[in-house]
């Protein structure tokens, strides 16, 4: 039999299957996965057998036989998540449909971290423990390793892959008693009246907890060394006095892509354009998007140097005596920069181990975005007066590395620099 006939069976089953006619359709897709010649009808028999089994082992049999055929496949994944447990069906929402998001003010619960000795304020020391500021107790923070990181299809199913922050929190003080309204992005505060230091419980059905963290590795102090050093470096004279370094944990989504994309272009060899074409593996551990807003282009140069698969599994403990900022786009916004970040690597790649290759073209579609993780990092700010100017600078915390803007410069300073140099 030819493909047509396989085809023209998967076509009235089909009908069936939409028509609840499940014994009918059932016989029409056997016949066309005994007969079918290509992958593409497997793929689509096997899933609407899925779709009308009631057995469990049958359907995750079936599902399983989708997915080695195509990994991607959203509907698939989906399907044995419900399977599994992992996503109910209670909490699968129309992404295109969400409900309105309330503003009012929401009560949350907080984490307060005091001495259990003298009640002073206990602080991440950026040495693995927490350190009171009065007695010098000292608590060991266990830096365990990341847990499992959460599946893409399941989170995009549910409200959470698409809520961001939009209403102020409000918590009580455990200390004194004292209520504080706080803005939606942030996830610590330290109480205005007694000091102490408070961590915000964030998870909800609608947004999510941080999964890991990379601890705080510099204090002020070091920081304000790698600031001068990085001062010093570039030449730089401050026009008035410099801010002391803040540090500050800022939230960023890590993805786990992977996918086989097909590609065709044209090379010249022997005065003539020849065509090429090949497949193209991606694969990126990690691609780090930031979560926030905050000086986006140092920002890109800061993330390469963390290191996120070694991060530590999220514990509020962290934060105490820190400021922690809450993702401020959606983990399904910031899944489609990493897919075209992918994108972008994977025309450098094939460009790379190609050269010369002209009218590139390729399809996406083989690239999937597995799972993810929200991590906080720790940065260190401030900014350098020049000249008029501002020079905003961010810090690694955890490795010291120095990023900044450097001051514009004019020609005439640049080619007294390549004079000097020849």
């Amino acid at each position: 039999m030819g493909s047509q006939y396989d085809n023209d069976l998967l076509k009235e089953a089909t009908y069936h299957v939409r028509s609840g006619d499940y014994e009918t359709a059932r016989r029409y897709l056997q016949r066309a996965l005994d007969i079918a010649d290509d992958l593409d009808t497997k793929m689509r028999a096997n899933y609407f057998m899925a779709v009308i089994s009631s057995e469990p082992a049958e359907k995750r049999n079936y599902l399983e036989n989708v997915l080695a055929i195509d990994p991607v496949h959203p509907e698939a994944r989906r399907e044995l998540a419900l399977l599994d447990g992992r996503l109910k069906p209670s909490d699968i929402v129309d992404p295109d449909n969400l409900p309105a998001q309330s503003t009012d003010p929401q009560n949350v619960r907080a984490n307060r971290f005091t001495c259990p000795k003298c009640g002073g304020k206990m602080v991440f020391d950026g040495d693995g423990s927490l350190t009171c500021e009065y007695c010098s107790r000292n608590e060991t923070l266990e830096n365990a390793p990341p847990e499992a990181e959460k599946d893409f299809i399941v989170a995009m199913a549910t409200g959470q892959g698409h809520r961001k922050p939009v209403a102020v929190q409000i918590f009580h003080c455990q200390g004194c008693g004292a209520e504080f309204i706080l803005p939606p992005k942030v996830i610590s505060k330290d109480c205005s009246y007694c000091g102490s230091p408070h961590v915000i419980s964030q998870g909800s059905r609608e947004l999510l907890e941080p999964d890991a963290i990379i601890p705080m590795a510099l204090d002020q102090r070091q920081a304000a060394r790698q600031l001068v050093n990085w001062v010093e470096k570039n030449k730089i004279e401050p026009s008035s006095k410099v801010q002391a370094p803040r540090g500050i944990y800022l939230p960023v989504w890590t993805f786990d892509i992977g996918g086989n994309v097909p590609w065709h272009g044209m090379v010249e060899r022997d005065d003539r354009l020849v065509k090429v074409s090949g497949i193209q593996p991606v694969f990126h551990n990690d691609l780090p998007i930031p979560a926030a807003s905050h000086l986006p282009t140092l920002m890109e140069k800061l993330l390469p140097e963390f290191h996120f698969p070694s991060a530590a599994t999220y514990n509020p403990r962290y934060l105490s005596g820190w400021p922690a900022e809450v993702y401020e786009f959606s983990m399904s916004d910031a899944s489609l920069k990493a897919r075209q970040k992918a994108v972008s690597r994977l025309r450098r790649d094939i460009k790379i181990q190609h050269r010369g290759v002209m009218n590139l073209s390729y399809s996406t579609s083989g690239i999937f975005v597995q799972s993810f993780k929200l991590v906080l990092a720790p940065i260190w700010l401030t900014e350098v007066p020049y000249e008029g100017q501002t020079l905003p600078v961010v810090i690694n915390g955890s490795s010291g590395q120095v990023h900044g803007e450097t001051p514009s410069r004019g020609i005439l300073d640049w080619l007294g620099d390549w004079l000097n140099a020849e």
